[in-house]
């Protein structure tokens, strides 16, 4: 039939009987028939045929209601022919809005019949009123978006709305506030309806209505101009003022904020003409009058308030921080009588007016005279307040003239030096940055001061707290070159620091600060500087024969014993040995390198300290990561192993957390190099899976082996890491886990299923959906493991997979949704979050395929709707909105 078109017409004749029957379920399916061979061969008809057939499906809209969802059908295929005779267009629709009762049948299927043509224009005000009654009191969320976007598309093609402009106006603002952004984009095209809309809404007691409202003004500030606004803007002023004075809630306030900055923005855009009125200064007179007198009340509530809404509005532009600035720092400076609020505002608006110089270049001396003078004060906060607006004009390029630098210099020095309470809260905000505000030849000078002031004055604990990390925040500036600092600078701060180390009080507390804050940032960048150039090896080899030997003749002014043994201490400090020989290894030649290795495998099978065996254990293996293959290595290796078997295979050994610890980091350092031993040292993994006391701990080395180590063994510390080594590990072990699941007892099973979780959940996307065929089965058994973290891993495999399922999975949706539903009741958080999630990906597969597990999901899914964690709820919420629309009329 689709080849021979001209038995279309046949064909209707042939379906005559059921065409013409007196049963309307029999007329029904002759036109359902009839549309889907249409669906199928419209493309082939004649201008004549369709001509016939508009004529026809428009007689049958009038038949009974069962048979217009067929109708629609059939003249949605009829409108997408390129033949479409002249006229056919307007009489489908004229048909439609006269015959069709739109909520019946969905928007979204009738307008899905109206075709894009051009002469659907020419209907004017009778397309507009036909298409007010047909989205009058829609409801679905489906049929509102495509209204919506019918209804921007008759504003933006220009047809003629005549007197139904309000009517299409009133039909979609009622939606609003909405969710459905397309909402703010009709509303926007009709500014003498939407801004009056707006002022009524926020008379609203609703605060959500309130934050929709201020957020669709400030979209429609984008796109006005001062002609649609300003008629509007006196009442728009008082909308936004009440906001802001008057509510209780932040996301209010902010909306306001930003809607005033955005009508202040939109105003500053408007073109002058020598006739015209400035709207922008009209505007800000508003904002200025209802405003400024508070600033001049500090003590009243509504100064911050005030304040606020003058920093919005200056910040929208240039032209209006001008004006804006040009009222209010006089008001400011002239009423300045040692109140640390006026000066907060002062500082406020200065972080303003930073962009541009001429903004404060009038008030130089004014503001220069209000900081000293706070300077002076004894008042500690307001000292602290100064010190940062201070701040504030250094950074603005010629604010500071080369006399004010110097009393800023002379003020923060005597403020450092002095015995008084701000000290410490001045130190709290000063930053690396705040020493560049000494410009021109007194940069350097003046820096230096200042941070020798900074040592000198650090002698009590809680003053080095808050001066060491600046000075070490400079260090590090100078080493990255985001800051430009002289040697003399950086010799300056180091010796500050060490200034500051002598003279801090010899306390636990002040020891635990230096070894977690001070030290390691020190040998970062000392490691850092040193491995940019051959000073690596030189380095290298002193830490070796530190550690080895205890040699501390290269430490400057030491007085540690000659012949220490770190590697005997019960901490010793084996980050050194990774950061530096186990990061840069191939450039770097590590003397005594077996001695080493065999010191540090000593340390791990022996070292009772979990911290001490941990970390020789990862030295060990960050350089036979990278030492070259050969003989030694293999000897070195093979040694180990053995060792590492021994303690094993005792029971009765007290070193045999250690000896595992040893084996899986050995295991991951080989893996990654794809080493012929790695495959010996996996099975030797296995067999312990079925160890009485390693077992758990086994499975769970496999997370350790397929992820990423953030210390060691890692492409950022340069280890040998070959590509894919998780595919091929996959691929070579996962059928001894899923052989020793089959074969373990029921109790033992729990073990292998976690081992596979891990290893699945690490692997590529790509291969997990590859592979999920054949691990299924597996899979779901890990579903019913009471422990938490299979679950967990398990879901989070899952959860991807079922996105783009495989067809193996059809055949076991019973057994998925008998383990899924009940995990979504389970104690964990986050089990039920990931199984709520599998719960709402299932719904996307085909309905033939869900329809039956509809509502024992629905069931299950009305518990966590009550859950005590907003994020389980979120989940629930999404998942069973999913799964309601399956089977539902108008479903997906």
């Amino acid at each position: 039939m689709n080849s021979n078109t001209a038995s279309i017409l046949g064909c209707v004749a042939d379906f005559r009987l059921s065409l013409t029957s007196s049963e309307s379920q029999t007329r029904g399916r002759g036109v359902q028939l009839l549309s889907q061979v249409l669906e199928e061969c419209y493309t082939s008809l004649s201008e004549r045929e369709v001509e016939v057939l508009v004529a026809f499906y428009e007689n049958r809209l009038k038949d009974h209601y069962a048979i217009t969802p067929h109708v629609l059908h059939g003249l949605k295929a009829l409108a997408k022919c390129t033949v479409l005779p002249k006229g056919s267009a307007v009489s489908i629709l004229k048909s439609l809005f006269q015959d069709v009762h739109v909520q019946s049948h969905g928007l979204a299927n009738e307008f899905d019949c109206i075709p894009n043509h051009a002469e659907l224009k020419g209907l004017g005000p009778d397309f507009v009123f036909g298409f007010v009654q047909a989205v009058d009191g829609e409801r679905d969320p489906r049929n509102l978006l495509l209204a919506f976007q019918i209804a921007r598309n008759i504003i933006h093609r220009g047809y003629n709305l005549s007197q139904f402009t309000e009517e299409l106006f009133e039909v979609t603002s009622c939606y609003f506030p909405i969710d459905f952004t397309p909402v703010c984009r009709i509303l926007t095209s009709f500014p003498s309806f939407l801004l009056p809309l707006i002022i009524e809404k926020l008379d609203s007691d609703m605060q959500n209505a309130k934050v929709d409202s201020l957020q669709t003004l400030a979209a429609c500030a984008s796109v006005y101009g001062h002609k649609e606004l300003s008629d509007f803007l006196p009442s728009l002023w008082s909308s936004i003022r009440r906001e802001v004075f008057q509510t209780a809630s932040e996301s209010v306030e902010s909306a306001g904020l930003s809607a005033l900055r955005a009508l202040t923005s939109c105003l500053c855009r408007s073109v002058l003409t020598s006739n015209s009125e400035d709207s922008l200064h009209v505007f800000l007179d508003l904002v200025l009058k209802d405003c400024q007198h508070h600033l001049c009340e500090p003590d009243l509530k509504l100064v911050w308030p005030s304040a606020k809404l003058l920093q919005a509005a200056s910040g929208a532009s240039y032209r209006a921080s001008l004006i804006v600035t040009a009222v209010v720092l006089p008001t400011l400076l002239e009423q300045y009588s040692s109140r640390t609020q006026v000066l907060i505002v002062l500082f406020c608006f200065l972080s303003l007016a930073l962009s541009e110089e001429t903004v404060l270049q009038p008030f130089r001396k004014s503001l220069c005279s209000v900081v000293f003078s706070a300077l002076a004060e004894s008042n500690a906060s307001l000292q602290i307040t100064a010190a940062k607006v201070l701040t504030k004009l250094g950074q603005q390029p010629g604010v500071l003239a080369q006399p004010d630098v110097e009393m800023a210099v002379d003020h923060l020095s005597r403020l450092v030096l002095e015995e008084h309470d701000a000290k410490q809260e001045i130190f709290s905000g000063m930053r690396e940055d705040d020493f560049d505000l000494l410009p021109g030849q007194s940069r350097d000078a003046g820096r230096q001061r200042c941070i020798m002031a900074l040592a000198s004055v650090s002698t009590q604990p809680s003053l080095v707290r808050e001066s060491a990390p600046v000075l070490l925040q400079m260090l590090a500036a100078a080493h990255t070159g985001s800051r430009i600092f002289s040697v003399e600078e950086v010799v300056s701060v180091c010796c500050s620091l060490q200034r500051i180390a002598d003279q801090t009080p010899n306390t636990e507390e002040m020891g635990h600060f230096f070894h977690d804050v001070v030290i390691p940032r020190l040998l970062t960048l000392s490691l850092h500087a040193a491995l940019q150039g051959k000073l690596a090896t030189t380095m290298a080899a002193q830490a070796v024969y530190l550690f080895l030997d205890g040699d501390v003749s290269f430490l400057p002014e030491n007085d540690c014993p000659s012949k220490i043994q770190l590697l005997r201490v019960r901490r010793p400090a084996f980050f050194l040995f990774i950061s530096c020989p186990g990061g840069r290894l191939n450039l770097v030649d590590i003397p005594e390198f077996d001695r080493l290795l065999g010191q540090l495998e000593e340390l791990s099978c022996t070292s009772t300290h979990p911290f001490s065996y941990t970390s020789a254990a990862k030295c060990f293996a960050g350089l036979i990561n990278k030492r070259a293959a050969g003989q030694t290595l293999d000897g070195v290796l093979e040694k180990t192993l053995r060792r590492i078997s021994v303690t094993l295979d005792n029971q009765s050994s007290a070193q045999r957390i250690q000896a595992f610890n040893l084996l899986v980091w050995m295991t991951k350092a080989l893996l990654l190099r794809y080493h012929p031993l790695s495959a010996v040292l996996t099975d030797k993994v296995f067999s312990l899976m079925s160890d009485c006391l390693l077992a758990s701990q086994a499975a769970d080395c496999f997370e350790l082996l397929m992820s990423d180590s953030p210390d060691v063994l890692n492409r950022s510390c340069h280890a040998d890491v070959r590509i894919m080594y998780r595919q091929r590990f996959f691929a070579e072990n996962s059928g001894k886990i899923v052989q020793g699941f089959n074969c373990a007892e029921q109790g033992k099973k729990s073990v292998y299923l976690k081992a596979l979780s891990h290893i699945v959940n690490n692997l590529p996307r790509q291969v997990q959906l590859t592979e999920l065929p054949s691990l299924l089965p597996v899979l779901l058994e890990a579903l019913s493991c009471p422990d938490q973290v299979v679950q967990l891993s398990t879901l989070c495999c899952l959860q991807p997979a079922l996105l783009d399922p495989p067809p193996a999975l059809s055949t076991q949706l019973e057994a998925l949704f008998s383990r899924l539903l009940p995990l979504t009741a389970s104690p964990s958080m986050k089990v039920r979050i990931a199984s709520l999630r599998c719960v709402h990906a299932l719904s996307q597969l085909p309905e033939h395929m869900v329809l039956p597990f509809r509502a024992q999901v629905l069931r299950a899914l009305a518990s966590p709707l009550d859950d005590k964690k907003r994020l389980v709820r979120k989940e629930a919420v999404l998942a069973r909105g999913e799964w309601f629309l399956i089977g539902s009329p108008g479903g997906r």
